[in-house]
């Protein structure tokens, strides 16, 4: 059953929890289209219903990416993703709102209008995944499956108060995933508790043939198993003490830190210099994936076409595309190509570097080896590292659009405490915590051991 609703009405729908034909009702415009994905057999999510983001193909289903020019797409496949969840059991009913491609940090960049936070109406829900956050905020689904970017299931966690999980990068396959920037692009889960996220990640930690950046199964089994959270050290980078972090955040960050003392864990100021320069060199890349990704879309090959009387063929595709897109990912593409002008290439290639940079300290912080990178083991390092998900915690829609209106990098900075750990590919999660979210970060492939952290504080 599909059903795709209008954007015409820029108005607010959630599923039900107990409609057998999952009725739609005004509420929190979490949802752009009802679709169910019955079970193809029993397993450890047999009963569950989960929300897909909507830039996660689904056969013969519309596949929208929030965006006008693919409003009318349907996959003739499933996301793999899809295919395993249904092998276990689980129920798709429905797939969520986003910013348009992903493109977004608080979920106000959709063609099918903005996400309402359900914890607190007047409050963003955070983004891009912010319809999946908002899904399970409600009580509507078991689960959601978001995508991270930047921070894109992490942050909206974090204002929707539930926990968000972006695993290791290549953890999770990506075929099926409409791309915004595919180096840096992880499926992400979020959920009520870490038992049923923690479920699904068992689901879905698979190597997959189709994705060329699936983590193949000899890394895989390099990984140790064996997970010992008696006392661990855990780190505090002093680039995440930021003058900008709220009083809220400062107090309820030390109130976290004393009880993981209070649990017998180790508390060690640590120093990353790269994370300072972390946001830029996020912003030039993820861009400039972007232009490239998004070239494609130009309503002849691909898109919606708006089928304006012009004179030429680039006349039509400019036409396409400035109807079909929405300002921000207009503005991003714009900034995509001016990097990779030759002009601009050196600011490209510094970025790529600042990455590398950055993966190497944040590896040599561990006390674990990474398992591709390969560089030894410490003893002077840490088990994991602790930060906070967000500055503040979620602010008004008219204080966000406001800020935003004023200087359009106001809306980029909501990332700064998230991309490092998208820049690096390692596992982390957001935790919900006294109204805002505290992340756990791990060595690159040490998912159990953030996952059990996180569980262990949650309980």
């Amino acid at each position: 059953m599909i059903k795709l609703l209008p954007a015409t009405k820029r108005s607010i729908r959630c599923l039900t929890t107990t409609s057998s034909t999952h009725e739609l009702l005004d509420k929190w415009n979490c949802l752009i289209s009802t679709v169910t994905i019955e079970p193809t057999s029993t397993g450890p999510l047999s009963g569950t219903k989960y929300i897909l983001k909507d830039n996660i193909v689904t056969k013969n289903s519309t596949s929208t990416a929030a965006s006008k020019t693919l409003s009318n797409y349907k996959s003739p496949f499933n996301a793999t993703i899809v295919d395993l969840l249904s092998s276990q059991g689980s129920t798709l009913v429905g797939k969520s709102n986003l910013d348009e491609f992903g493109m977004g940090s608080a979920n106000l960049n959709s063609y099918f209008g903005p996400v309402i936070n359900p914890q607190d109406k007047p409050k963003i829900t955070g983004g891009s995944s912010g319809g999946s956050a908002a899904a399970v905020s409600s009580g509507i689904c078991d689960f959601s499956i978001g995508t991270d970017t930047g921070g894109s299931v992490r942050l909206p966690a974090s204002y929707c108060q539930v926990f968000g999980f972006k695993p290791t990068y290549g953890r999770i396959s990506r075929w099926g995933v409409i791309p915004y920037a595919q180096t840096l692009d992880t499926v992400g889960i979020l959920g009520n508790n870490i038992d049923i996220i923690h479920e699904v990640y068992n689901v879905l930690n698979k190597y997959d043939e189709k994705d060329p950046t699936s983590l193949p199964e000899e890394v895989r089994n390099k990984i140790d198993a064996t997970i010992n959270t008696e006392k661990l050290v855990i780190g505090i980078p002093e680039e995440f003490i930021l003058d900008e972090l709220s009083d809220a955040v400062r107090n309820s960050w030390k109130e976290i830190l004393v009880r993981l003392q209070e649990q017998g864990h180790e508390i060690k100021p640590i120093s990353i210099g790269s994370i300072k320069k972390s946001l830029p060199a996020y912003y030039t890349l993820a861009t400039a994936e972007a232009a490239s990704n998004l070239s494609r879309y130009d309503g002849i090959r691909y898109g919606d076409n708006s089928q304006n009387q012009v004179e030429t063929a680039s006349d039509l595709i400019f036409s396409n595309r400035s109807t079909n897109f929405g300002p921000e990912v207009q503005r991003r593409i714009i900034l995509g190509n001016y990097t990779l002008s030759s002009d601009s290439g050196d600011h490209y290639l510094r970025a790529t570097e600042i990455r590398r940079e950055l993966c190497i300290e944040f590896s040599t912080s561990f006390k674990k080896s990474h398992i591709l990178l390969q560089d030894g083991e410490t003893s002077t390092g840490v088990d994991l590292i602790i930060a906070p998900t967000a500055t503040k915690s979620a602010p008004n829609v008219d204080e966000f659009v406001s800020e935003n209106e004023e200087n359009f990098l106001n809306g980029y900075v909501n990332d700064v405490l998230t991309v490092p750990a998208s820049l690096t590919g390692i596992p982390t999660i957001s935790i919900p915590f006294n109204g805002i979210g505290i992340q756990l970060m791990g060595q690159f492939g040490d998912d159990e051991l953030v996952l059990q952290v996180a569980k262990d504080l949650s309980n």
